[in-house]
């Protein structure tokens, strides 16, 4: 299961170039046998947003193999505190943990999108230092749960901007990118 937001469903790319659909795919192709994952993520969810769906609106399987989690841009975005983003990204990894153990969760580090071209005309370097706030928050708790984690954020703050990398609207990774993160989480997931 993939929990998330916009980078998890891969805002303006098909589905099947989205980081969860790439990351099954390279299993595959190596031997394993993975069904669809199932994504629980919406473009623009907040930490309390996702946590309000999983509570009112989702049915979930008892257990599943793996699950990744990616959130928290939006709450950064919208100004939300570091304090409640700590509280709510907790929540969600105990969540997690209630559906598989500890080896089996990756954590995804929040890109930066201040580097991206939608971002032009915003104060990047605040971006950049709230982005790694948040990103410590949730490397935190992911350590402290014994969590798998992948820093996405150092390479993406090298190539987020190029042309190449975004899609349409200027904000949102191409599949390209995607194919990079899935790279990372895949190695968690071979088990």
């Amino acid at each position: 299961m993939a929990l998330g937001d916009s980078y998890t469903i891969g805002e303006g790319v098909p589905l099947h170039e989205s980081y969860p659909y790439q990351a099954l795919q390279l299993l595959r192709a190596n031997g394993h046998r993975f069904h669809a994952p199932e994504i629980i993520a919406k473009t623009g969810w907040t930490t309390d947003e996702l946590i309000s769906h999983l509570l009112h609106n989702t049915r979930l399987l008892p257990a599943y193999d793996y699950v990744t989690l990616l959130i928290g841009v939006n709450n950064q975005y919208r100004g939300m505190s570091e304090t409640d983003y700590a509280v709510t990204f907790e929540w969600l990894a105990k969540k997690a943990l209630e559906l598989t153990v500890a080896k089996n969760i990756t954590v995804l580090s929040i890109p930066d999108w201040g580097v991206t071209p939608f971002a032009k005309e915003r104060d990047a370097a605040a971006i950049h230092d709230a982005i790694d706030r948040f990103n410590a928050i949730n490397k935190k708790i992911s350590a402290d749960l014994g969590f798998n984690y992948v820093d996405i954020t150092a390479v993406y703050r090298e190539t987020g901007g190029r042309p190449e990398s975004v899609v349409e609207d200027q904000l949102h990774p191409s599949g390209r990118v995607y194919a990079y993160w899935a790279e990372q989480v895949s190695g968690y997931l071979r088990g």
